[in-house]
């Protein structure tokens, strides 16, 4: 089993995602970043920029505003589960949706399946009208559900919209585009390219190999999250890190990754997959991190989108900034300084930091000021 100091671990985890400097790491194209990184996720929050686009961003060069978006107009990467997918990644992911909830279903997928079942007027419907109209909001769908979505409270009132993503997770609907904030759904021949599925159990691994791929470094098993697993199965090589209890796998393709460059600045979106699974960022990284929107701003320690700091291999700190776009400003609040606790930045990383707001801050269109 192989033994890694935690500075080797935090180098194959940034590498891994693209991150740390120099020319090595950077990929030319949206498609080749989006395929490294085994997707991205969509999530329309724009207190700085939207978060694909802070992705996209920290590692292809001049990319802007909206590429995302143009890839999609033509096809070239699908919505699926709430990530930007290459197109052919559908593969993938085709036979899993065929077979939804699957034969290992566990009980509350079983519920939602007999949910479906009971609805089958108001499925039958939404396929009528999406395949008369063409793709069409949630929301204009004309049907109504004989029963109602048992609501945890985030979904109250919302049935049909529980029951498009039902048949999003089964391959009947798809993701056409959006109308503002808005998602457009569609039949999904009319949206997915032909592709001829992976077989069940092989598309699994190989996504848990490209999500290895995409991390470095990560553990077998953690909690299910929605959209793009923090696991990898048996992918990868076991591996111990220093001072760090518990196995993990590591991508031995990664371990001759090439150091990062120290003063190397990334301003990442909360919703990257560097820091996404906490417990490993706390774990590698001695980084504690929570996403802040939905707490009160009164409870916030780091602010509502604080925007985590990525100095060579250290996360060393919290961006808390705001787009005011009405006034052309990007408001600077506050630059928290932490890594493994409290210290004093060198300062190499002061001006390095500084200088990255300020790129962002003219990436953006507006101008830096201090709140």
């Amino acid at each position: 089993m192989l033994l890694l100091r935690r500075d080797d671990a935090r180098r194959i985890a940034v590498r891994a995602q693209l991150l740390g400097g120099g020319p090595e790491p950077t990929l030319p194209t949206l498609p080749q970043m989006l395929h490294r990184l085994a997707g991205v996720q969509v999530d329309l929050t724009a207190a700085v920029a939207r978060s694909a686009d802070l992705v996209a961003r920290a590692r292809v060069p001049g990319f802007r505003s909206g590429e995302l978006e143009d890839l999609a107009d033509v096809r070239e990467i699908l919505e699926i589960a709430g990530f930007w997918r290459p197109a052919e990644d559908l593969a993938l992911y085709a036979a899993e949706m065929a077979r939804w909830p699957g034969d290992d279903a566990a009980p509350w997928q079983l519920e939602r399946l007999s949910w479906l079942a009971a609805n089958a007027e108001a499925h039958a419907g939404v396929l009528a009208q999406l395949a008369a109209d063409g793709p069409t909001r949630p929301r204009d769908l004309d049907v109504r559900c004989a029963r109602p979505w048992r609501s945890s409270g985030w979904t109250d009132g919302k049935d049909v919209q529980q029951l498009v993503e039902l048949l999003l997770a089964r391959g009947e609907l798809a993701v056409a585009g959006r109308r503002g904030r808005d998602r457009l759904v569609d039949l999904a021949e009319r949206v997915y390219p032909e592709v001829e599925a992976w077989p069940y159990e092989e598309a699994l691994r190989e996504r848990d190999r490209r999500r290895l791929a995409a991390l470095g470094i990560a553990r077998a098993q953690r909690p299910e999250t929605p959209g793009e697993p923090d696991h990898v199965g048996d992918a990868g090589v076991p591996a111990v890190v220093e001072d760090v209890a518990g196995e993990w796998r590591v991508d031995p393709a990664l371990l001759d990754a090439p150091p990062v460059e120290e003063d190397a600045v990334a301003l990442l979106s909360p919703l990257d997959r560097l820091v996404m699974d906490r417990l490993r960022a706390r774990e590698l990284f001695g980084f504690d991190y929570r996403l802040e929107m939905y707490q009160p701003a009164a409870k916030r320690q780091w602010g509502y989108w604080a925007m985590p700091v990525l100095v060579g291999d250290r996360l060393v700190g919290k961006l808390d900034a705001a787009a005011d776009r009405k006034d052309g400003v990007l408001r600077v609040h506050a630059v928290h300084r932490d890594a493994d606790g409290p210290i004093e930045w060198p300062g190499a990383w002061v001006e390095a930091v500084d200088a990255a707001i300020d790129d962002l801050a003219a990436w953006l269109g507006l101008e830096r000021v201090e709140a």
